[in-house]
């Protein structure tokens, strides 16, 4: 079922109609001109999606606590993330570490923005292996000239 969306003026103009939707898809987008977009959800499902948070992070922990489930994960990360298959066994291992830390934060610490900058550094990692002349440039030797210290953006 798709997300409706309804302009954010709808909430004061046609309220009872918007709660109505609410109560039958549980989720409704909500269009700003003047900021970022808006979801409005009930109660429930905001508890349903945590738990469904909370069980994923204690399937990926209790599975990486054996050889087999090891093994398994590796498998269905590169199902998960077919790019993945650029980096290195080692860099798996520490991406799967870093999914399942990523998620115990989302559940326990309602930080969700973790899971996705994780994602997106891997697979920009990933990206820069596939292309071999861009790994060389990137990993190779520095300038021996010192241009001094870095400052933080």
């Amino acid at each position: 079922m798709t997300t409706p969306t309804v302009p954010f003026s709808d909430l004061s103009k046609h309220s009872k109609e918007v709660a109505e939707t609410l109560n039958r898809v549980h989720r409704v987008h909500i269009r700003r001109r003047d900021g970022e977009d808006l979801y409005l959800t009930t109660a429930r499902h905001d508890r349903e999606r945590e738990e469904t948070a909370s069980v994923v992070a204690g399937l990926l922990a209790a599975l990486v606590t054996s050889d087999e489930g090891v093994r398994a994960v590796r498998q269905a990360l590169l199902a998960v993330f077919s790019w993945a298959r650029h980096l290195s066994p080692e860099e798996r291992q520490e991406f799967v570490r870093d999914l399942i830390d990523a998620t115990r934060d989302a559940v326990d610490l309602d930080v969700h923005a973790t899971l996705h900058r994780v994602v997106v550094e891997w697979r920009a990692t990933a990206r820069i292996l596939a292309d071999p002349a861009l790994a060389a440039r990137l990993t190779g030797p520095l300038p021996e000239d010192d241009h001094g210290e870095v400052l933080a953006p």
